[in-house]
């Protein structure tokens, strides 16, 4: 778009990067104090970590304290070892929703699972509730709901559901036959602080996998966490132990406690998986758990001033804090409409995300459908069947939203935001 007569001069021009990681002095230190102690891979910190979120999110520990937090080298393994830890495998199905990250639904294929796509909902991202009931049948064995940008799923609904499906449940191992139903495994990438209905996100889905990627609010580099709820017949520290060995080569004795006088000796139970957090990660979230609460706070300080400068205009968000919910203010996500209250099209929305660019802010769009992609094309899914999910992405604008922005940064962003939606849908 080029439009020479603007009706008032154009701002200095700022560089607002999207999400640059929030790593200070802090990690730095904690990061350095790790390195000097000689224990770098997996270690009293990781344990530490570990702790300290499942107090934080209310999943707690065992009488003999070990916590129902798996601490992971991303929310991908956290994702896919709670899988195999459920015993999903071929011959299951499980369910996601068409708009999300390959990380949702990519899982399902590694473990051999079959992959079931259901669309969203017309006027919200989360996936449509009727569909997934729909998409239910006696192979169903998982549900993976997506708390997109760290605003939380109906939970209430989604447990509705798996109650309602228990006649066509049929259990294929021990912590299926606890459960008694479909498992709700929750993705919850994007959604570390947030919470629904009084609890913490973390401890409502009966597992919940969290990224801690450079890009996320809470960063470890890489890394992520996999939190479960106490299930009655379920014992936690089997689910502790079952995810340690999975994630470490089936290898009965990590190397921490190897590290023990005379505890050299190992067995490797089954040719598993390798995917551990080390200390030198953990140590970077030690620092940023310290600081986390005020990060939050920031986060939705910036979503407030962005919601009442494009509300007016027009401009859809997601509803970040409500009544039932607190989201985690992961992400900025916006659907942008013309004059007459219609969706602008996928040609305008790139157009406009170029003009932001020029004007040195940096956009995102979150995200292209699942069935967009070569992948899942390839395994036989087609854009056609999910018009919702469609509709949402060919006018959706992801702008910055992390705890680098200075207030001048916030400022110009919806300044320039602003200007150029006006331009655009004239």
């Amino acid at each position: 778009m080029n439009y020479p007569c603007d009706s008032e001069p154009r701002a200095k021009k700022i560089e607002v990067p999207f999400s640059p990681p929030d790593v200070g002095e802090e990690e730095i230190a904690e990061v350095a104090d790790t390195l000097r102690s000689g224990w770098i891979t997996t270690g009293p910190k990781t344990k530490k970590l570990e702790k300290e979120i499942a107090a934080w999110l209310g999943v707690g520990e065992t009488g003999d304290g070990v916590p129902r937090c798996v601490a992971l080298n991303s929310q991908t393994a956290c994702a896919e070892m709670a899988l195999r830890a459920v015993g999903i495998g071929p011959g299951d199905e499980v369910i996601v929703p068409a708009y999300t990250y390959t990380a949702s639904a990519s899982v399902v294929c590694h473990v051999g699972a079959t992959l079931k796509i259901v669309d969203v909902q017309k006027d919200s991202l989360e996936m449509d509730y009727d569909a997934v009931a729909d998409a239910i049948t006696d192979k169903t064995k998982a549900i993976i709901p997506v708390d997109l940008g760290g605003v939380p799923c109906d939970y209430d609904r989604i447990f509705s559901i798996v109650e309602d499906a228990k006649g066509k449940f049929r259990p294929a191992s021990a912590i299926q036959e606890s459960l008694g139903r479909i498992a709700v495994m929750a993705d919850t990438a994007h959604a570390f602080g947030a919470e629904r209905k009084g609890k913490m996100i973390g401890n409502v889905a009966d597992f919940s996998s969290f990224s801690f990627h450079a890009v996320k609010n809470f960063t470890t580099g890489e890394g992520g966490c996999l939190t479960w709820r106490e299930i009655p017949g379920v014992d936690s520290e089997l689910i502790y132990h079952t995810l340690q060995l999975l994630s470490l080569h089936g290898q009965s004795r990590d190397a921490f406690n190897k590290t023990r006088p005379g505890a050299w000796e190992y067995d490797v139970v089954a040719p598993w998986y390798k995917c551990n957090m080390t200390d030198i990660m953990a140590s970077i979230g030690l620092a940023q758990f310290r600081r986390y609460p005020g990060m939050l706070a920031r986060r939705r300080e910036i979503i407030s001033r962005y919601d009442a400068a494009f509300h007016p205009l027009g401009v859809k968000t997601l509803p970040h804090y409500t009544a039932d919910h607190s989201s985690s203010g992961h992400l900025y996500i916006t659907r942008v409409f013309d004059r007459a209250g219609r969706p602008i099209g996928d040609a305008l929305r790139r157009e406009i995300i170029v003009e932001l660019a020029e004007a040195g802010v940096s956009a995102n769009v979150h995200y292209k459908p699942l069935p967009m992609l070569t992948a899942y094309r390839d395994l036989g899914f087609d854009i056609k069947d999910y018009p919702n999910a469609y509709a949402h992405y060919e006018n959706e604008i992801t702008l910055p939203l992390h705890t680098r922005l200075t207030d001048e940064m916030v400022d110009y962003v919806i300044k320039q935001y602003a200007r150029i939606i006006k331009e655009a849908v004239k």
